[in-house]
């Protein structure tokens, strides 16, 4: 099972914003747009990226560099160079980490696995546990992560890569000291790889929950949960989703090879239930997809992520009042049938890790399938970008505010 990080989850958001009126465009470049230092930063943030990373030139890049950097700047849109999450994952190695990371994958295992025990994900973890027993993972170290023991038992590596998940997704900050330790262990872009691997997870986390995707019959779940999930699911594909059999997948999962979800379950199954989703904004429109994101990023406390689209969603026609509710956690009395629905969609989602058959009846009577799957996949694909801001400590550009009240 692999993460979906689809890029064209982010183009949308991009076009949305090169197609907007002037006062957009020219305050989405004046907030993705580096320079002047104001005020102090930690000592471990770079004054020119403004993160944990040096900021780079396109021109410093190797070929496989340059492309990836050109592809974060679609020539539609008005920013100058990558920004945010797009820069910091500039920084990777550019292999395909769950299979190629020099770091070896017993260490890639042990990073979704605790992506997904982070996320209370059952069917992540449990498909993960058998491939991670599979490749040699000390089952000892698995057992640290499932019952959220002390680090103690692990190795230097596996004890890092555990505390920053727990850090990242329990505290929604990284520290300094954490930080220090990783990169001095697996270098700066074994690092990002592992931290976008996670990224990566913590989306289809969301996917997979949203649509309550629970194990095949016969098939064991590995994983103690705090809540017990809803039965709203379909016989056949064990998810909220109807069974859509693919033509070029086996019918049956091999753990040494890259198929691993069961036909007709997982991130790949919910995926073919969605649509084009570079004509969302004509479908939903773009104050809807703008509450998504804010949600997200309240959820996550990701100042960086919040302040860029507070600002671009009231552009786009989001009520201050709604931006309020988002930001303070406001009760949702008063809002409209959608809104409040995906509010609180999306309040159970990243803050219970579960939604209730009750919720997802509501976003799925107002939305229709094709929709809902794709604001969960523009929520997922936001929430993994937040945990790299996370992560790197991305800062806003000098002299902006920070616009989300965070402890």
């Amino acid at each position: 099972m692999r993460g979906i990080l689809n890029p064209a989850i982010v183009l949308v958001w991009a076009s949305l914003v090169a197609a907007a009126p002037v006062p957009i465009r020219a305050l989405t470049e004046q907030l993705t747009s580096g320079g002047r230092v104001d005020g102090a930063l930690p000592g471990d943030v770079d004054p020119d990226s403004r993160s944990r990373l040096p900021a780079l030139k396109r021109d410093d890049l190797d070929e496989r560099g340059k492309k990836a950097y050109d592809e974060a700047v679609p020539g539609a849109s008005p920013l100058r160079s990558p920004q945010g999450a797009a820069a910091i994952r500039l920084h990777g190695s550019g292999v395909t980490v769950r299979w190629a990371s020099p770091v070896g994958r017993q260490l890639t295992e042990l990073a979704i696995l605790t992506t997904a025990r982070e996320h209370d994900q059952p069917y992540e973890w449990s498909l993960h546990e058998m491939e991670a027993l599979a490749v040699g993972l000390n089952p000892a170290v698995i057992n640290i992560v499932r019952h959220r023991s002390r680090v103690s038992g692990a190795d230097d590596k596996e004890a890092i890569i555990i505390q920053m998940g727990r850090e990242i997704f329990g505290r929604h900050q990284l520290s300094s000291a954490t930080y220090a330790r990783g990169l001095k262990l697996f270098g700066k872009s074994n690092l990002v790889d592992l931290v976008d691997l996670m990224a990566g997870y913590s989306g289809t986390a969301a996917r997979l929950t949203a649509f309550n995707q629970q194990m095949p019959p016969g098939w064991k779940q590995f994983l103690p949960l705090p809540f017990t999930p809803a039965d709203d699911i379909h016989a056949d594909s064990r998810s909220r989703l109807p069974l859509i059999r693919s033509q070029n997948q086996p019918a049956s999962p091999n753990l040494y090879s890259r198929q691993l979800a069961p036909e007709g379950t997982g991130p790949g199954h919910i995926g073919r239930h969605g649509g084009d989703l570079r004509l969302l904004e004509g479908r939903v429109g773009p104050r809807l997809m703008a509450l998504a994101i804010l949600v997200t990023a309240r959820e996550h406390d990701a100042q960086y992520e919040w302040t860029v689209n507070e600002l671009v969603a009231q552009k786009a026609g989001l009520e201050p009042s709604i931006v309020d509710i988002v930001r303070d956690r406001k009760s949702l009395t008063g809002l409209g049938e959608k809104e409040s629905a995906l509010l609180g969609f999306g309040r159970e989602l990243f803050g219970k890790h579960n939604v209730s058959a009750e919720t997802y009846a509501r976003a799925l009577k107002l939305f229709g399938e094709r929709d809902l799957v794709d604001l969960v996949s523009l929520m997922a694909q936001h929430s993994s970008d937040g945990v790299l801001a996370i992560a790197f400590d991305q800062h806003l550009p000098a002299g902006q505010k920070p616009l989300l009240p965070i402890p």
